[in-house]
């Protein structure tokens, strides 16, 4: 059964239990001497419908999880499983066509074998969609009358419902929490089980980038696996070129939208600027590599260097530049329009000039903000993998020449999972490696800007 339909199914039987609930509290009021209950009658329908749906949406979660075990074992049980092979990728292969045959994810199968075995996969599917319903709506009619049976003049069903909703805004909450250490545990035990193969000191040290997915694992050389021009990639793309384009022409428009533009300009060029923001990292790909990197390259021919490469790392920093303007610009414009007027009033009351009032008095007052737009500019711009792709190259330099072609982590990172090289070998392994020093990277980038937001707010606040 679709889990759309399941959802409307446990929506419906709320929605049925929170009419009955509410009218019958109305009968609690009328048949009430004092002409008062202890909660309002919409309290008494929410505690009931939360009752009937939450814990048969619950169980439909868990049930969607485990019965595709119980269709498995009873496909595998019947008379046409006898005709696949006995172990191997083939017999896999065939349970897989069969599966997405009788699901309805494909159309037609290769081999007559999973063809025969579609119908046992959908009486199976059928037979425990059935059982997984019938034992949901069970459980939703115990919590229909766990709740009827509490519903009373006198009770106090209002304080119960506002615990449920701050549970559950207490789970919402801790969804990014966990989320967040579930991926620093995958990294860290990746990236141990890669430090066993490979000597952190040859990974974090070493000049030459070239691992080779189909050599032997049991025997990794460890020269092959060095890091240095990925971080340099990172470094001089992302936090270098990026930030010379962003942040001069980020913290310009800021400053000229704030202090010199009129307000019907600035109605239109502000969110023109942040729709920037808003365009697809691959078309800056495509501007950088049909539009931006020829006229680099035209651009270094006719200035007499030789050989320049189409793909170069100035091509990829100065487009992702572009890309990160509006994240500086938002972020310093909002803090620059959030400084006092009062300061403003009086540095010029004191003779001093618009030019000097906002370089002593306004950007020093809304640095915090600045500083949280140029850090966010940074780790947004060390995480961007399409436009290095596109504009840069997949090849590992380590070379100060931005006309070069270069890489970055992230672009490694995607080229290594999506190979078809093996989860335990040292190759595929290198990628958790690279994931989690960007991650420490970027943790520390946001533990400087914290530290640089709080001392200098303790200054001007």
């Amino acid at each position: 059964m679709s889990p759309a339909i399941s959802l409307l199914i446990a929506l419906g039987l709320g929605l049925a239990g929170w009419l009955v609930a509410r009218r019958r509290a109305y009968r609690f009021l009328q048949e009430s001497q004092t002409g008062r209950i202890a909660a309002l009658p919409n309290y008494h329908g929410w505690y009931a419908a939360l009752w009937i749906a939450v814990p048969m949406v619950l169980f439909l979660l868990v049930w969607e999880a485990v019965s595709g075990q119980f269709v498995l074992a009873h496909a595998l049980a019947s008379p046409e499983a006898r005709a696949l092979p006995d172990s191997g990728l083939l017999r896999d292969r065939m349970i897989s066509e069969a599966y997405n045959l009788a699901s309805g994810a494909s159309t037609t199968a290769y081999s007559n074998e999973a063809r025969a075995l579609a119908e046992p996969f959908r009486e199976a599917m059928l037979r425990y969609d059935l059982i997984g319903l019938a034992i949901a709506v069970i459980i939703a009619g115990a919590g229909a009358a766990w709740a009827f049976l509490r519903l009373r003049p006198e009770a106090k069903v209002r304080t119960r419902v506002e615990r449920i909703v701050l549970l559950g805004l207490l789970l919402a909450s801790l969804v990014a929490i966990l989320t967040t250490l579930g991926i620093f545990v995958t990294l860290v035990f990746e990236t141990f089980r890669f430090f066993g193969m490979i000597s952190p000191i040859d990974f974090l040290f070493g000049a030459q980038w070239n691992p080779d997915p189909m050599s032997n694992a049991a025997n990794p050389d460890p020269n092959r696996y060095g890091a240095i021009p990925l971080f340099w990639g990172t470094l001089f793309i992302g936090a270098i070129i990026a930030m010379i384009v962003a942040i001069p022409f980020g913290l310009m428009s800021a400053i000229y939208l704030t202090q010199y533009a009129r307000p019907r300009l600035r109605r239109w060029v502000k969110p023109a600027l942040e729709i920037l923001a808003g365009v697809p990292t691959v078309v800056y790909g495509y501007f950088a590599a049909l539009t931006v990197a020829p006229a680099i390259r035209d651009l270094a021919l006719s200035m007499g260097v030789d050989n320049p490469s189409s793909e170069s790392a100035l091509a990829a920093g100065l487009v992702m530049g572009i890309m990160i303007i509006p994240f500086v610009s938002s972020m310093a414009d909002d803090s620059i329009a959030a400084v006092p007027q009062s300061m403003r009033d009086g540095s010029l009351a004191v003779g001093a000039t618009t030019n000097e009032t906002i370089r002593r008095v306004l950007v020093p007052a809304a640095l915090p903000g600045i500083v949280a737009g140029v850090m966010l500019a940074v780790s947004r711009a060390i995480g961007e993998t399409m436009i290095v792709v596109m504009a840069a190259s997949t090849a590992a330099n380590l070379t100060g020449n931005p006309l070069e072609a270069m890489t970055t982590v992230t672009v490694q990172i995607v080229a290594l999972l999506t190979g078809e090289g093996s989860f335990d070998h040292p190759a595929t392994l290198a990628a958790f490696a690279l994931g989690f020093v960007l991650f420490l990277v970027t943790l520390a980038l946001n533990f400087i800007a914290l530290r640089v937001v709080r001392r200098f707010r303790e200054a001007y606040e």
